[in-house]
C-alpha cells in the first residue's frame, strides 16, 4: 500500500501478474492522525476481486475506498491528488506571510478561512501549527516536492501544462534549500520567511507598512 510511481506499479504488477499471481495497487491518502483514527482514503487499482476481497481491512483502515480500474491508475491519481495539496498548501502559506508583513492578524485570517468554502480540519492542523512554529512532519516536506515533480512530469507525457504546480515546486525546492526537508510540508513558509522573523513572532512596528527586506516576497 505503499506510494510508488506509475512505471513502477506496472512493473511490479507485469511480474506478479506473469507468476500467476493477483496484483491490487491501494496507495491511501491521509496523514498520520488520520490513519490513527482509520480515516484514510484507499485508492486501488488491479484485480477487482482481490479488491473486494480486501474490503474489510480497507473499511477498517479506512473511511472510503475507491477503485480506479487499471493498474498505475492510483499511482497517478494519488500524484495528482498532491499536487492539489502541495499547491493548496503553498499559497495558503503565502497567504498567511502576506498577512503578517501588510500588519493583519493571521488567525483572523484562519478564522475567515474557516467560516467559508474552504472551511476544514486539514486547514485549520496546518495553519495552527504554522502560527505555533510547530513543524513536527506529518507529511515531509521533501516528499511533496518530490510528488510535485512527478505530477509535472505526468502533465508533460500527455501534453497538460501544470504552471500553478511549477510554481508551487519552485517554492519548496527553495524550502528544501534552507534545510527544510525533513520537516512537515507546511515549513514551506521559511521560502517566504527565511530571512525575516518566525512566522508565529509578532512583527516590529517598524516593519509595518512593508520595507525593503519585506518587500521582496514574490519575487524570490
Amino acid at each position: 500500500m505503499s506510494k510508488v510511481d506509475a512505471d513502477t506499479v506496472t512493473e511490479l504488477a507485469q511480474a506478479i501478474v506473469s507468476r500467476g499471481g493477483r496484483f491490487l495497487e491501494a496507495p491511501v491518502s491521509g496523514d498520520q492522525q488520520l490513519s490513527n483514527d482509520g480515516m484514510l482514503v484507499i485508492l486501488a487499482t488491479g484485480d477487482r476481486g482481490l479488491y473486494e476481497d480486501c474490503s474489510s481491512c480497507f473499511q477498517a483502515m479506512g473511511k472510503t475506498s475507491f477503485f480506479l480500474g487499471e493498474v498505475s491508475n492510483a499511482a497517478k491519481m494519488m500524484l495528482i491528488v498532491n499536487m492539489v495539496q502541495g499547491s493548496f498548501m503553498a499559497t495558503i502559506v503565502e497567504g498567511l506571510t502576506l498577512t503578517q508583513v501588510t500588519c493583519q492578524s493571521q488567525q483572523t485570517l484562519l478564522d475567515i478561512l474557516n467560516q467559508g468554502q474552504l472551511a476544514s480540519i486539514f486547514l485549520d492542523q496546518k495553519c495552527q501549527n504554522i502560527l505555533q512554529g510547530n513543524f513536527k512532519p506529518d507529511f515531509y516536506l521533501k516528499y511533496i516536492q518530490k510528488d510535485l515533480c512527478l505530477a509535472i512530469a505526468l502533465g508533460d507525457t500527455v501534453n497538460h501544462p501544470t504552471p500553478m504546480a511549477a510554481a508551487a515546486n519552485e517554492v519548496y525546492k527553495r524550502a528544501k534549500a534552507l534545510d527544510q526537508s525533513d520537516n512537515d510540508m507546511f515549513a514551506v513558509n521559511r521560502a517566504y520567511r527565511h530571512q525575516a522573523l518566525p512566522i508565529h513572532a509578532p512583527l516590529p512596528s517598524s516593519l509595518c507598512p512593508l520595507s525593503p527586506m519585506w518587500g521582496q516576497g514574490s519575487g524570490t
